[in-house]
């Protein structure tokens, strides 16, 4: 049986956007007609987890039908590590794809998961405080000084794949929530994002604005990618449209446009 593809969203800092990524990039896969695997490695908020659980129940009680994944849950507890290393080898088993979303923050089943990657997709904010984790740079000239605790996170786990089976992990860094104004402080951040993907090996890609269809689809366990004339918890609008192109766009960065081919939806 050919390998799971395993898709690691990451990032060290919280907020930046990890479990919207994960959730919609899953349910876009399975939409185009993958098998997928799902692991949430946020062991303590769970938004992933709680995210396809709202799903299963929404579906349920609206005898609506949408695509699921496999999931597989990681218990809070010393074992961890343990308990994820026989979650993926489970997942390992059937999928296509194996998405794990993971905590923001530094921990030993965080860089376990990164090791195994195939890809991974860093989400951050278009603020110079998201990028404080890839990268340091200099406080009275802005110049890019070197990489940051992020990158080094993902360098070695780079270099212990490539040791381990001569694979080059793929690393895509998302520009997500990007602001409408604010072109100053995007120009400058844009100037050194691209300094240090030079540096450090990563591909630039357009993530999701901070529209409030994503967070309104949430409780529902849907994603634009759902949104249909059986399924419609919401009223739609041209909003709506402009965010399904969003997650295409996004798709695509990923190398994942298979998987994107989603019909349009008609605003009301």
């Amino acid at each position: 049986m050919p390998q799971a593809s395993v898709i690691v969203v990451g990032n060290e800092k919280g907020g930046a956007g990890k479990s919207t990524i994960a959730i919609h990039t899953a349910v876009a896969l399975l939409h185009g007609g993958a098998q997928v695997a799902v692991i949430d490695l946020d062991l303590r908020q769970q938004s992933t987890a709680h995210f396809f659980a709202n799903r299963r129940a929404w579906l349920s009680a609206n005898g609506a039908s949408a695509p699921l994944p496999q999931e597989f849950a990681i218990p809070l507890g010393e074992d961890a590590s343990a308990r994820f290393e026989a979650a993926f080898a489970e997942a390992s088993q059937g999928a296509d794809f194996i998405l794990i979303d993971t905590p923001g923050s530094d921990t030993a089943v965080s860089r376990a998961a990164h090791a195994k990657a195939d890809l991974i997709v860093t989400p951050m904010n278009d603020s110079f405080v998201d990028f404080d984790m890839l990268g340091v740079v200099d406080p009275v000239t802005l110049e890019l000084k070197r990489h940051s605790l992020y990158s080094e996170t993902v360098w070695e786990c780079r270099k212990q794949r490539a040791a381990l089976d001569r694979k080059m992990i793929d690393w895509v860094v998302l520009r997500n929530r990007l602001a409408p104004t604010e072109a100053r402080n995007r120009r400058r951040l844009d100037e050194r994002v691209v300094a240090l993907s030079r540096k450090v090996g990563f591909r630039v890609g357009p993530g999701l604005r901070d529209r409030v269809i994503y967070r309104e689809l949430f409780p529902f366990g849907l994603t634009i990618a759902d949104l249909s004339p059986a399924i419609r918890p919401v009223s739609m609008s041209l909003q709506h449209v402009a965010a399904r192109q969003e997650l295409r766009a996004l798709m695509g960065a990923l190398g994942l446009s298979g998987f994107a081919e989603v019909q349009p939806i008609a605003a009301e």
